[in-house]
């Protein structure tokens, strides 16, 4: 007995382009991770941070403890290194906060 194919059960979405696609006006366009500052060297510090702040700051904010994933800068540093590098502008959060935060405040600093 031959089985036959079954039939999709869920419809695709329609795609509008890659996921991470950038704003062509972005201060990012055409820079590497290296480039931006994700080096080894905030590949360390990340992972130390983390290590000293291992929840999700806007998780603990609502009640819920979940491990973050991310350290975010608090203020878009958009290639200013000083602010990069400006511990007190990180904070740690979890993937789900890290791209909705991100894409708010990416959307703000957009329509500016």
């Amino acid at each position: 007995m031959k089985l036959g194919t079954l039939k999709p059960q869920i419809a695709m979405l329609p795609t509008q382009g890659p996921a991470t696609a950038i704003n062509p006006s972005s201060w990012r366009d055409g820079l590497t991770t290296d480039e931006r500052g994700y080096t080894y060297a905030w590949q360390k510090a990340r992972a130390a941070y983390l290590r000293k702040h291992p929840l999700c700051v806007m998780c603990d904010a609502e009640g819920i403890t979940k491990l973050a994933q991310v350290v975010d800068h608090k203020v878009a540093h958009r290639g200013d290194k000083a602010l990069f590098w400006d511990s007190t502008n990180w904070q740690a959060l979890c993937l789900h906060h890290h791209n909705s935060h991100a894409q708010q405040r990416d959307n703000q600093a957009n329509r500016l």
